[in-house]
């Protein structure tokens, strides 16, 4: 069977087969990372990963170490965003970032192949330079100068959206104009006066991106090999090691649009029938011996198996026969049954398998982590009906931890509420492992963007602040009027969406507070620095709590500084402490983070001053001086009222002052 003839055959096929030159591809299992931007993989290429890694449309270049840039029909824009998960970038224009006023006038352009802006979160801003405007007879809102950078375009304007023909505009002729896409919330913060024009063009605009031939792609990664680009040949490659991989990568064509019709390569054509030839000799030599072996071992494969039936059976027996996890009182009893669609669910939510989630989150790869607790870790994830979730698994599976689980399972499913995050489901309670399906809420966390990975990026502005508080507020006002003491509000508990709305998330801890009761008595939890001071002392438990810790997250978002920091002296080692002690010395302005206006604009100083007031009277020591959860969003909307109430009166008696000052004498 083994003749020396046989043996000249197969190696004469294989040198034939790999006698061609080939070219060694390395480093494409590295990722790409710059200032806040990390672990960047296929499509995109830069910095550690070579350019045959993936076409050169996504090629990055990282700047001054802060800012990954890419660069689209001779414009280069900066990165501020970057979602993998689903393919979608925030991306700005270095040359009008903060500033309407670039050194020259180009429309934003992009590979419309790849790459799509038109997408609902965006809107047009425009913008006309140089315009005749003397028959104007009053100053519109949209007016602006560009007398710096050599211009000295003193008549400008912008608008949002379509631009209009309203005669009062006088926009009859101009020297030049551009567009550019905005972010939507933020070309309304422009509309409504909130922002600046250069406020509004460093949140920058939203970006779709199609990965080049994906299925083949996620094709090359089952078999075990990295995706790559020939650039020469235009086309997708996939990569095994450093060579070439030693198969074709390919999709039926009927469920494959994007799979090759074709191979013009001939060194690889030969590689790849010199293969196919290899491989039906190999495979006849070895069904030849697998039948000689396969009769000499029968008997022995059959008594293996009855051993491993019998094993089986023992071990299914075991597990039917496991004790239910035991609780405590303070549990209540885990209610499982079947809904109309045969569904098994837990308080009304989704049982999911195990498998089911391990599969989803593709093992718990670490590379889909989205955070880590402590006591438990997040994963994205993807179920097969196409849901894009977010997984917490819990790290021990003691009875503290159960407890938690069966708590924020049984609170989630009767609350219902636009600022609270949505759980889908959970694994039962034998699982091998406590498992929580949520939402996936994609912009991180407030925590994140104040002094986390994403602070950097500049997209909390003032009215995004204020903005988050409000909606915070709603949803423990909600949680508060529902009997529920959320007991861990803080920064990092509050999710964004990409509009930069709020998901409140993490009731492991919550309590249900009757209305007939003052408190709870237990023993006190929560994050430190967030932790009610007499809470802490008195184990009583109360709403006002929950008002306490949110008195902290209102300081975080004036000041971007943590709620704990041990760098800082000893009496402002906690956030708190050190705020009373600003507001109490009228000092609040060595408190504020300056990149929010402060010292710029007087209106967000009013609003600033305004919110510390609050966090001031959240912050007291004794609960009963503390407001309400209802009372302290009644006043958040008065303050963002008031702002929009100030700009139409400033707006009014600018335009009167201005007539009154053209009348004769």
């Amino acid at each position: 069977m083994h003749s020396p003839l046989l043996i000249t055959l197969i190696a004469a096929i294989l040198t034939a087969a790999y006698s061609q030159p080939t070219t060694t591809y390395t480093d494409c299992d590295r990722t790409f990372s710059c200032g806040a931007i990390t672990n960047v993989t296929h499509p995109f290429t830069g910095g550690d990963r070579p350019s045959y890694c993936g076409p050169p449309e996504f090629h990055l270049t990282c700047r001054d170490d802060t800012f990954p840039e890419l660069t689209q029909n001779q414009l280069t824009y900066r990165i501020l965003e970057l979602d993998p998960t689903r393919n979608i970038l925030v991306l700005t224009r270095p040359d009008l970032y903060n500033t309407a006023c670039p050194s020259e006038f180009h429309n934003t352009t992009i590979n419309s192949v790849l790459f799509n802006y038109n997408v609902p979160e965006n809107e047009e801003l425009h913008f006309f330079y140089g315009c005749n405007t003397t028959a104007r007879s009053v100053d519109p809102t949209n007016l602006f100068s560009c007398n710096s950078s050599g211009l000295n375009y003193t008549d400008a304007y912008y608008v949002v959206g379509p631009v209009p023909t309203d005669p009062v505009l006088r926009i009859i002729s101009c020297g030049v104009s551009i567009s550019v896409p905005v972010l939507r919330s933020s070309g309304d913060f422009l509309m409504g006066l909130e922002q600046s024009i250069g406020e509004t063009l460093m949140q920058g605009f939203s970006v779709s991106y199609d990965v080049p031939d994906q299925r083949l792609c996620s094709e090359c990664n089952r078999l075990g090999g990295l995706c790559g680009f020939d650039s020469g040949l235009g086309q997708f490659i996939c990569i095994c090691g450093d060579r070439l991989c030693p198969f074709v990568v390919a999709l039926p064509p009927e469920s494959s649009p994007n799979g090759f019709q074709g191979n013009n390569d001939p060194n690889r054509t030969r590689m790849q029938i010199g293969l196919y030839i290899a491989g039906a000799v190999f495979a006849g030599v070895g069904i030849g011996w697998l039948i000689f072996y396969c009769k000499q071992r029968i008997k022995q494969q059959y008594a293996t198996k009855s051993t491993q039936f019998v094993a089986r059976n023992h071990l299914n027996k075991g597990l039917k026969t496991l004790p239910p996890v035991i609780f405590t009182k303070k549990v209540t009893t885990y209610r499982s049954s079947k809904s109309d669609s045969g569904v098994s669910t837990y308080f009304g939510a989704q049982v999911f398998n195990y498998i089911e989630l391990q599969e989803a989150t593709d093992d718990f790869n670490a590379s889909r982590e989205l955070g880590d607790g402590g006591f438990s870790t997040v994963y994205y994830g993807v179920l097969p009906d196409g849901r894009i979730i977010a997984v917490k698994r819990l790290s021990e599976h003691n009875s503290k931890r159960v407890e938690q689980f069966m708590n924020e399972v049984e609170i989630l499913t009767r609350l219902r509420h636009e600022n609270l995050v949505i759980l889908y489901g959970c694994t039962s309670k034998r699982s091998r492992e406590l498992l929580l399906v949520y939402e996936y809420v994609p912009n991180g966390t407030v925590a994140d963007h104040l002094h986390g990975k994403r602070a950097k990026s500049g997209l909390l502005s003032w009215p995004i602040r204020l903005n988050i508080a409000i909606e915070t507020a709603d949803a423990l006002t909600y949680l508060h009027k529902s009997d529920i003491i959320h007991r861990d509000v803080k920064t990092t508990n509050i999710l964004l969406d990409n509009d930069f709305h709020v998901k409140v998330a993490d009731f492991g801890l919550s309590r249900l507070c009757p209305n007939d009761v003052t408190h709870v008595s237990t023993a006190p939890q929560g994050t430190p620095g967030y932790v009610d001071p007499e809470y802490y002392q008195c184990y009583k438990l109360t709403e006002k709590s929950d008002v306490y810790s949110f008195g902290v997250v209102l300081i975080e978002l004036i000041s971007s500084l943590e709620a704990v920091d041990i760098t800082r002296r000893r009496d402002y080692i906690n956030l708190s402490n050190m705020a009373v002690n600003k507001i109490q010395n009228s000092t609040l302005f060595e408190l504020v983070d300056k990149s929010i206006g402060f010292e710029t604009s007087s209106t967000v100083r009013r609003m600033v001053t305004l919110v510390a007031e609050l966090a001031f009277r959240c912050l007291q020591q004794e609960r009963d001086m503390r407001p309400s959860m209802d009372e302290v969003l009644e006043v958040l909307r008065g303050i963002r009222n008031e702002d929009l109430n100030a700009h139409k009166v400033e707006i009014v008696d600018i335009l009167v002052d201005e007539d009154a000052d053209s009348m004769p004498d």
